[in-house]
């Protein structure tokens, strides 16, 4: 079996040590570790300015200015495509291309942190998972979580990237108050994975086509601490600004692009296409809201037919796709404008954020180069060491990928949009694999699983694997109308029952007396009581109105609660209807 040589690791599953409130409590007066550097800093520096409250720190908005939370992204649909097009194109955008790369920050699915035993679990009561670890007291040294590791290969294998048979980490200098160590835990020459890609389907609503994405690299790295700025979404306009440490030292996977993209819509596809892989992977829930999941992106202009880059303008605070879309396109629309009005030079290397209220990006702070960071290497971690073994034993571990599923679904003969859809959620897929392995046909499948179970999926607001229906219990339902036992109507009413209650859908058919009626002697008697009971619509029908033959099917299938065979029905019925008695 392959293995981790040369670097001390620790198991997901240690045990939590004790979290250390001293810094933050007033009522613990006595503690065994002193502050670290950085907070005496806040301290020292700050003064008057720093208020102590609970479990927070609170910082006030005009004495210390900070950086920014990443930008959270969503899965959403991208609208009004051909509208911004047309837009862009009426402004001039046309004589321009956007060059377009994104970094991507995946939280991972870890049960403790990345270099402490402190649990990695969103949504808990503030500075309660912390440690002197975490919280960079003196003394204290990191052991890196041997998941981590595990994860950052599968994720370097899943986009086709040359893994690091060794690597190491690094120190990243900067001073934030959401940081106590004064440094974050990253990787910088040497990262675990690098010169990868991921390809991308355009959905066919947007034009369609297949688009491949370079990946420059893949590293790990920890998180930092979070600010909550009271009264206001940013620190400009808060009363005062609070600490929460939770999320310091919690593992991260950075995926930095290729400046490839050139559009708004192929940089989200880029994003949703990343959320799918590690949801796949099974690495991280990908959930935006969490901030599971947090992409910024870095957007030049250039004159088209122009090689050389333009000055990069990097874009924070996008909450979900279509504010990434729409963030993008403000962006580069900005960017032409001050091109065509021969004023380039206002366009700087900086950090902006996306208002969503305004709709537009808005200067944060003028971006800082990798010399600011002081990069060296981490003293207290040796470097990672992996064997082909342990890489090749992860590889054989790892699920089918969305790619490899849409191109599989294809081969099935579903059209692109079908296998777009299916393909998006790991769990919807792997509810019509199984299905197809009950035999059932790959079309009607779909259509069962795009049609009546996604409209209550979204009306219920659930999931698939929410539901009371499996996937046997579909494949029968399909089997049923399909050797016509039951109606496809009938089929309808039957799913919403699968979906609210479960059950067996044979069970369900003979205990509510569903089974569809097949015997034609039964239902010719039915036709001829219609008929008998409606002869001026007869006579109609007979005069040149034939459409009056839906009326007289519904009639038939009213009479016989739906459950008349709808084929042998429509036959007897036109039989009946061109014979004149």
């Amino acid at each position: 079996m392959g293995s981790i040589r040369h670097c001390c690791l620790r198991g997901a599953t240690a045990t939590t040590t004790t979290a250390f409130f001293s810094l933050f409590n007033p009522r613990i007066s006595k503690h065994r570790f002193s502050p670290s550097p950085n907070l005496s800093f806040l301290q020292t520096n700050l003064g008057p300015h720093i208020k102590n409250s609970g479990t927070h720190i609170k910082i006030s908005s005009t004495s210390i200015s900070t950086k920014s939370g990443e930008g959270i992204i969503c899965r959403a649909q991208v609208k009004e495509r051909e509208k911004v097009r047309q837009e862009e194109e009426e402004g001039g955008l046309e004589n321009f291309e956007a060059v377009i790369g994104i970094e991507t920050h995946v939280q991972l699915s870890t049960l403790t942190k990345a270099f402490c035993s402190c649990p990695s679990q969103y949504g808990s009561h503030p500075n309660t998972n912390v440690c002197p670890v975490c919280m960079g007291l003196p003394g204290c040294l990191p052991v890196l979580n041997e998941k981590v590791v595990e994860c950052a290969v599968k994720l370097g294998l899943a986009l086709h990237c040359q893994v690091s048979m060794r690597s190491k980490f690094d120190r990243k200098q900067y001073f934030y108050p959401d940081l106590p160590k004064g440094y974050q835990i990253s990787q910088f020459d040497i990262p675990i994975a690098r010169d990868g890609f991921i390809d991308v389907d355009i959905p066919v609503e947007f034009g369609g086509g297949h688009r491949r994405f370079g990946i420059t690299r893949v590293h790990m790295e920890e998180d930092a601490g979070k600010l909550i700025h009271a009264g206001n979404d940013r620190l400009s306009g808060s009363a005062y600004t609070q600490v929460d440490l939770n999320r310091a030292g919690v593992p991260l996977l950075e995926i930095v692009s290729e400046p490839e993209m050139r559009s708004g819509l192929e940089a989200t596809e880029y994003a949703a296409e990343l959320q799918r892989v590690v949801r796949y992977l099974g690495v991280s829930n990908g959930n935006m809201q969490e901030g599971s999941l947090r992409c910024d992106v870095n957007v030049s202009v250039r004159p088209k037919g122009d090689l050389s880059f333009g000055t990069k303008v990097e874009i924070k605070n996008m909450n979900s796709f279509s504010a990434m879309q729409r963030a993008i396109d403000f962006e580069i629309s900005r960017q032409v404008s001050l091109h065509q009005e021969g004023q380039v030079d206002k366009i700087v290397q900086e950090t902006r954020l996306w208002e969503e209220g305004s709709q537009r990006t808005i200067t944060m702070r003028v971006k800082e180069g990798l010399a600011d960071y002081r990069y060296f290497p981490e003293p207290d971690l040796p470097e990672v060491i992996l064997s082909q073994d342990y890489i090749n034993s992860l590889e054989a571990s790892m699920p089918e990928l969305p790619d490899e599923k849409r191109r599989r679904y294809e081969k099935m003969g579903l059209s692109m949009q079908d296998v777009i859809i299916l393909a998006n959620d790991s769990d919807v897929a792997a509810f019509f694999d199984t299905v197809l392995e009950k035999g059932s046909d790959a079309k009607t499948a779909a259509n069962w699983i795009m049609g009546d179970i996604a409209a209550y999926l979204k009306s219920e607001k659930l999931s698939i694997s929410e539901t009371k229906l499996t996937p046997d219990e579909l494949a029968a339902l399909i089997a049923f109308i399909k050797d016509g036992t039951i109606s496809g109507k009938i089929g309808k009413e039957v799913l919403v029952e699968l979906l609210a209650k479960g059950g067996s859908v044979k069970a369900l058919i003979e205990e509510k007396g569903l089974i569809q009626i097949s015997d034609p002697d039964v239902i010719e008697g039915m036709i001829d009581k219609i008929l008998a009971e409606n002869p001026k619509q007869l006579e109609q029908y007979r005069g040149g109105k034939t459409k009056l033959q839906g009326f007289f099917v519904g009639q038939v299938m009213k009479a016989s609660k739906g459950k008349a065979n709808p084929t042998l029905l429509n036959k007897i019925l036109m039989d009946k209807l061109n014979t004149k008695q």
